[in-house]
Order: structure tokens, then sequence, then C-alpha cells
């Protein structure tokens, strides 16, 4: 945790937090790329992977992050890169002793991912075990997802016959496109994209059978995948409230949309609060980022068995 409360960060040029204590940007002096949650930082011969506490949703980030949410997502990501029998990209969580001297690395702590160098594969490999989101309204439009078809009179939410890859070009801006295995195929060939696609199902099935255990359904996720050398690897974050969606197995009702541990609050409120979805968007509400961080937590705690301070 911190040394000193993020206010007193104001004035170093490192870091920006938010009134409530989020960390919204990190400028370290190292090489620098950023995505919506993350600032990637090229060490050399590895990466330094910082999850902020940004949040976005319709495509923007929001002017508001959630406290703790960074720490969160690379504990649930840590979680699952340790519980999984798959080769993965990360080296430790621990903040680099190597570091600048000129940098506190006291809002790094618990935030950090280090890792090995890896070429992306250019899609995100969706798995669905359940009908929600883009995969409903493409079923309701064609009755397939992706490619995949699928029996006749499915209701929102109802688990597939079995779970479906469903794969993604990766945007940099705005949303993802759906697209088929065959598409995939073109792109990357077909011994890489069937290697991945039968990856993908099989970490779902064991995620799935943990989390389970755990009282948590998890209704579909997304896998990005890299190449080390000849070896393809897991990279980026794993199985969190951000990259999946998570159902309570005890509430869980087809037939409708079902209270999830992500940023259902914050969509929620962007949705009523007559934001137009197309300019910068509002500061979100205290009651809204508390009751999303409380859900991130809620999540984490449930998944891993561990509590989180």
């Amino acid at each position: 945790m911190n040394a000193k409360p993020n206010s007193q960060y104001q004035n170093d040029n490192h870091y920006q937090f938010d009134t409530a204590g989020a960390l919204l940007t990190t400028q370290l002096p190292l090489p620098r790329r950023s995505g919506k949650v993350r600032d990637v930082y090229d060490l050399g011969d590895r990466l330094l992977i910082v999850s902020t506490d940004r949040i976005s949703a319709f495509d923007y980030i929001l002017p508001s992050g959630i406290p703790e949410k960074g720490r969160l997502l690379t504990a649930m990501s840590e979680f699952w890169f340790n519980l999984l029998d798959v080769r993965h990209h990360l080296i430790s969580s621990e903040v680099p002793s190597d570091l600048p001297s000129s940098i506190d690395t006291a809002p790094l702590v618990g935030r950090v991912m280090v890792t090995e160098k890896a070429s992306v594969v250019p899609f995100e490999c969706v798995v669905r075990g359940y009908l929600e989101g883009s995969g409903l309204r493409e079923y309701n439009d064609t009755g397939e997802i992706c490619g995949n078809k699928l029996p006749a009179g499915l209701k929102q939410c109802d688990r597939l016959p079995s779970p479906i890859f469903t794969p993604a070009t990766k945007a940099e801006e705005g949303h993802d496109e759906n697209v088929t295995i065959g598409r995939m195929i073109a792109d990357v060939g077909s011994d890489l994209a069937l290697d991945l696609r039968n990856r993908s199902l099989s970490i779902y099935a064991a995620a799935c059978q943990h989390a389970e255990s755990k009282g948590i359904l998890i209704a579909d996720t997304k896998f990005e995948f890299g190449m080390v050398g000849d070896e393809v690897v897991l990279i980026d974050e794993v199985l969190t409230p951000d990259s999946s969606r998570f159902w309570a197995a005890d509430t869980y009702q087809p037939g409708q949309a079902q209270p999830s541990f992500d940023k259902q609050f914050v969509r929620e409120w962007l949705s009523s609060c007559g934001w137009d979805k197309q300019s910068d968007p509002p500061m979100l509400p205290a009651e809204i980022i508390k009751k999303t961080s409380a859900k991130y937590i809620d999540a984490y705690q449930r998944i891993s068995g561990h509590s989180f301070a």
C-alpha cells in the first residue's frame, strides 16, 4: 500500500490521482505506451505493466477512476496465472529494484506485472458459455454467433449447449469486431488459429470449474496470446471483471439480464444520466464509484478465497 496518502503525490509528476484517490495516469521516465487501463513500460528485455484505476465504458475512458481497481485487477490476474496450468508471460508482481532512483515506487506496489516480451497475436480469443452481450444480439439476428450455429429458441443468458469460440479483431479505438474462425485462419494460419481456439476453450473450462466451486458463473471471457520465440504464451490480464462476465450462481435466472461483478453500475448510470455517449463523459457520483469498487472486490474475494484490503 502507499507509504503516504495519494493527495501527497499531487506535486509528483510521475503520478496523477483524482479527488477520490484513484490513480489515473503514470508517467515514469521510461519508454511508454498506454491502453484503456494499463500503462506499459519497456524495460529492455522485459515489460513493466502498471494497472491504473482508470475505467472505460462505451469506448470512452472516464474522468473518474475506481480507487484500488488496478491493484485488484493485478491480484486477480496473478491468482489465475498461478492456478491455471498454462504457459504465461508473468515473471513477477514485485516492483523492479532497478527502476530510476527518481521514482517513488510506493504507488506502484500491488499494481505491477513484470512480464516477458511477446509478439501479440492480433485477435481477442473470446469464449462464451452463456448467451449475452454482442453474442445475444447476433444470435437474435442470425441464429448464430461468429459462424457457430446455435439451437433456436434460446433466451437471454441461457447456458449454451457447450462453450463456443468467437474471436474478435483487436481495435486500437472503438469496438473490437467479432469474426469467424475462418477469418482468423485467413489472417494467422490454420495451425495457430485452431491451437488458440483449443487453448482458449481448455482454459475457460478449467476456470469455470474453479469459479463454480466458489459460486460464480463465468458467462464469457476474452484471452490474449502472444509468441515468445516459437512458444504460445497467455498474456495481458486474465479472467478479471474487466475481461469477463461473472454472475452469482445462486441468483442466476435465464431470460433476463443478470447482476454482474463488473462495471454494470457505471454503464447503467451513464445510460440514465443524460449523457449522449458522443461527447466527453461526465464525472461519476461517489455512490456509483463505491458500488462498482465493491463489486470488483466481491468477485476477487469469492473466486480467490483471499481478502482484499
